[in-house]
């Protein structure tokens, strides 16, 4: 059974109100205007540096924009978020084959396993890999690689499923199957230009595209 790699925000959780309000949050404390939440989902997914710096227009700015999204996000945004319908079956009929299951996000790893503990998903996993608050690993193909080697994990036999184009570059770089599901927050076109092997439009259609 091939062991699999989830990303968080967009596969397995919809963080959207939390990660919007909070870089809100942060832009109006750099007296910067916030665009809307539905404005802001292009920076679901992605290291939030580089958004914040597509943002703001400097590395000064996007470091301390961080900061300020912390102090939002660590004690509010952080659950401002829900699983999406379908996940826990699906990761229980998966966990019922006996797969070995990972989290691998590029959200700091201390948020992402409060985020899984908050929705009872800990059971399903063996392990969270995330990356570190001074954004050690957030590049998603740096952090499987890591998550791969930790776990020891064949690549040629492991899987990821994410929802943005930095997801399958991920999984394609280190020599991994790249699903790609379509209910989050990238597009067939951006995945499948990202190298995804496979689309799933469900959460429940991912049981159809395991080897």
């Amino acid at each position: 059974m091939n062991p699999i790699y989830f990303d968080l925000d967009g596969t397995l959780t919809n963080p959207k109100p939390g990660i919007t309000r909070s870089i809100q949050y942060a832009l109006r404390k750099l007296d910067h205007e916030a665009p809307s939440e539905d404005e802001l989902t292009w920076c679901i997914g992605p290291p939030l540096h580089a958004s914040f710096k597509k943002l703001l227009g400097t590395e000064a700015l996007a470091d301390a924009a961080i900061l300020l999204y912390r102090e939002r996000f660590a004690d509010v945004g952080l659950f401002e978020n829900e699983v999406y319908p379908g996940i826990e079956a699906t990761l229980s009929a998966l966990a019922g084959q006996g797969r070995r299951l990972f989290v691998a996000t590029s959200k700091p790893g201390v948020y992402a396993e409060r985020i899984i503990d908050h929705f009872k998903l800990r059971g399903y996993f063996e392990r969270v890999f995330g990356s570190e608050l001074d954004g050690t690993r957030s590049d998603k193909t740096e952090l499987l690689d890591y998550a791969l080697k930790a776990a020891q994990v064949d690549q040629a036999t492991a899987t990821m499923i994410g929802d943005r184009s930095h997801d399958m570059i991920g999984a394609r770089g280190n020599g991994m199957t790249a699903v790609g599901v379509l209910y989050g927050y990238g597009s067939k076109e951006e995945l499948l230009a990202a190298g995804a092997h496979r689309l799933s439009a469900t959460p429940e259609g991912l049981l159809d595209h395991m080897d």
